[in-house]
């Protein structure tokens, strides 16, 4: 049984050894990419911010705002590409004292690489529902386990134009080591508003006619971004946003809020990171070289029990035709097979009788058969003998 066992064993060790491989270069390769259909919900939120209320016409400050991020992503947008993944996501601004009346909606749709996290422009993109236009760089993720201590070119949605993420540090967020980057948003004007303001708001002299304003954004934003996934695990979002004349001379601030992720949410993104972090190694590292150790040991034992000798059995001892153990002569010319005695000479003398059994009765001895009387005149031979 030993060599059968050990051309099974090799043949699972060769098994195990070209499974390495696979697992590796390929079904890795499966493995480690965005997901088609992500569901996140994230806030963020701004103490001492400050907001224009339409409603009343004035400037509130030092009020907390809130930004509820929802991110979804949409399986069948793709049009059957699965190497593209299409995310929808939606940014709802209010303040805590009054969540019923937003400040603020923003919303748009993205294309990505599954497996770069690279932009593309497909499958209906838009923000806030303007599909002219052309998204580059990255979006909500960076480049799939593979981030580096370098920059990248981040598309921002508000200005609808890439600016570049600069690295800027490492740092432990939840117990996630993480790579601190920066992004800068010139004051970029985002939006020509067909209302026009009063000029006393705008900071003008009193008499001029309300004036006519666009909208200008600036902003400082932060990502620590977990470089084994890409995955951002917290949100920094310094935003200031105003309104001024054509000229310049009339301007008034609109929106001003330090955005940041809230702890809570960042314990649930630096989990989320862990346990993807932890897929990415199974399928690029301890799944293969776990197939390797085993592969190799079954290799090692399987020839070990192929290629040893066993000692043969013992021959088997032949029994006579009486049931004992001794050796059998063959049947010759002169009969059939029986005892072997020594060689050219006759057989051995049978064994001795066993010794009488004192409970068995002995066996009667033969009595001489009587004579009959002997006839007259005549004399035994012996007394005749005697007289002479």
């Amino acid at each position: 049984m030993r060599r059968p066992v050990g051309l099974v064993l090799i043949g699972l060790g060769a098994f195990f050894l070209s499974l390495a491989p696979l697992v590796r270069f390929y079904v890795a390769d499966q493995v480690v990419q965005a997901p088609l259909n992500r569901y996140q919900f994230t806030r963020l939120e701004a103490t001492n911010a400050a907001y224009f209320d339409t409603a009343t016409l004035k400037l509130k400050t030092g009020v907390t705002l809130e930004a509820n991020s929802t991110v979804r992503g949409d399986v069948r947008a793709n049009e059957g590409n699965d190497k593209i993944a299409v995310w929808d996501s939606t940014i709802n601004i209010f303040d805590k004292a009054n969540p019923d009346k937003p400040i603020q909606i923003q919303g748009y749709r993205i294309a990505f690489d599954r497996r770069t996290g690279e932009l593309v422009n497909c499958c209906g993109t838009n923000v806030d529902g303007d599909n002219t236009v052309r998204m580059s760089g990255y979006g909500l993720l960076f480049p799939l386990a593979n981030v580096r201590k370098r920059d990248y070119p981040f598309f921002d949605m508000t200005t609808k134009q890439p600016a570049p993420m600069h690295f800027n540090g490492v740092e432990k967020v939840h117990g996630v080591t993480a790579y601190r980057f920066t992004q800068v948003i010139p004051l970029t004007k985002t939006a020509a508003l067909d209302t026009k303001m009063p000029a006393k708001l705008l900071g003008l002299p009193e008499g001029t006619k309300d004036q006519k304003v666009d909208r200008y954004t600036e902003a400082y934003n932060t990502v620590w971004a977990d470089p084994r996934t890409g995955i951002p695990v917290k949100h920094r979002e310094n935003i200031r946003s105003t309104v001024q004349t054509p000229d310049g001379k009339g301007k008034m601030v609109v929106a001003q809020a330090d955005l940041v992720t809230v702890d809570q949410d960042q314990k649930q993104l630096a989990g989320m990171a862990d346990s993807t972090a932890f897929q990415i190694d199974a399928v690029r590292s301890y799944i293969p070289a776990a197939a390797v150790l085993l592969g190799l040991g079954m290799l090692v034992i399987g020839g070990f029990l192929a290629i040893a000798r066993v000692a043969p059995p013992p021959p088997e001892t032949p029994r006579r035709s009486d049931g004992k153990f001794g050796d059998v002569r063959p049947a010759g010319p002169g009969g059939p097979a029986g005892p072997a005695g020594p060689a050219g000479g006759p057989p051995p003398p049978p064994p001795p009788d066993r010794p009488a059994d004192p409970r068995r009765p002995a066996p009667k001895q033969a009595q001489p058969a009587p004579r009959g009387p002997r006839p007259p005149g005549r004399r035994p031979a012996q007394l005749g003998r005697k007289q002479r």
